[in-house]
């Protein structure tokens, strides 16, 4: 299962209403599925659960309420998938595979190319690759071929190697090379919803291999639209980093030849009030300039210090001496991700990877 950091009220999508739901869909798709062991199993404690802990706990109750082998639940399931309304809710499908299915791999990763066309399986699959890499990624690979899109795009997601609240793949952060075939089958794809994976998955890379990425997508033809939507997106990491091979590779690699200036307000603000950032940037160049533009907040953290967060603010070109002032205002509250803390906070504006101008305002 992934790591569960996911807001609180996500996990009512399993909630007693909908497992009674499930309860009823596995009733009528197979007369032996005993309903008030399932029950029992999902209902008891759920209150105390978080999402994924709720997800799992469904895969365990398809277990416990379902009579015979694995190969014989997971068909009741193939009956199940198409009736349920929501993809979201259908992953406890594919975590009952990544639960019960280990010592059936074949089978098993043949099930959740299935799946995965109803409900993802870019999390159940990363068991398999830690315990198979060699094998498991060849079957990926063979899932780049797909006619369905959602197949297609599991291959690169499914194996990514900081996925988001999937399990961490620590072969693949130390060396991402055996997922390259995957990625070069995938990168002109038709889908866009496959081409935005092989951007993240590259775009995880860049924070270990950063070099290994920019390489690779210098040999691309960036005039192809496909492959330069996909070196912008994969490169977003490097930019707000400022790295120079990446600000070159989409001609941000000149200094910026401008004079800046960043103004805040308000100065003092609470948890809840909405910050206004306002930049003011001027040409001193003779020609046009092509700018990446972001700003830079250092948030103070429960121990006093500060962790700097990058945003993107915008990209553009500046004609010659001439002046531009952008804004951009947000809210200043607490994500499951991010817990502000009273004191000063540093805020600084980045042109083409250099830091031209700061300000400060205090949370109370």
């Amino acid at each position: 299962m992934p790591d569960d950091s996911t807001p609180a009220q996500l996990k009512d999508w399993f909630d007693d209403t909908r497992y009674r739901s499930l309860a009823g869909l596995l009733s009528r798709v197979s007369k032996r599925f005993q309903a008030d062991a399932f029950l029992k199993c999902v209902l008891e404690g759920l209150a105390e659960r978080s999402l994924l802990e709720r997800v799992h706990q469904c895969a365990l109750g398809i277990d416990a309420a379902l009579p015979g082998t694995f190969r014989d639940k997971v068909a009741v399931l193939r009956k199940l998938a198409p009736k349920l309304d929501h993809e979201f809710v259908a992953i406890f499908m594919c975590d009952f595979v990544a639960t019960f299915g280990r010592n059936e791999p074949e089978f098993a990763l043949e099930s959740l190319s299935f799946f995965t066309v109803y409900g993802s399986a870019e999390f159940a699959v990363r068991p398999f690759i830690i315990a198979d890499q060699s094998n498991t990624l060849a079957t990926m690979l063979q899932w780049t071929q797909d006619a369905d899109e959602k197949v297609r795009r599991l291959a690169s997601e499914g194996s990514r190697p900081r996925l988001p609240w999937g399990m961490q793949l620590t072969a693949l952060v130390r060396d991402p090379s055996p997922t390259a075939a995957i990625l070069e089958a995938l990168k002109e794809d038709e889908s866009l919803f496959v081409r935005r994976s092989v951007a993240n998955h590259l775009n995880d890379i860049t924070k270990d291999h950063p070099e290994l990425v920019l390489q690779r997508l210098e040999s691309w033809d960036l005039e192809n639209p496909k492959l330069a939507w996909i070196a912008k997106h994969a490169c977003r990491t490097l930019i707000k980093r400022g790295n120079p091979r990446a600000l070159k590779l989409f001609g941000f690699g000149k200094k910026a030849e401008v004079t800046a200036a960043l103004t805040l307000a308000p100065a003092v603000l609470s948890l809840g009030d909405r910050l206004a950032t306002t930049a003011v940037i001027t040409s001193t160049a003779k020609k046009v300039q092509r700018l990446v533009v972001d700003y830079v907040i250092h948030y103070v953290k429960a121990n006093g210090s500060s962790a700097e967060k990058v945003f993107k603010w915008t990209e553009l070109e500046l004609a010659p001496k001439a002046t531009l002032t952008l804004t951009k205002t947000q809210v200043i509250r607490d994500f499951t991700t991010r817990k502000h803390y009273a004191g000063h906070h540093k805020v600084e504006l980045q042109v083409n990877g250099q830091r031209l101008a700061s300000a400060v305002f205090e949370l109370r």
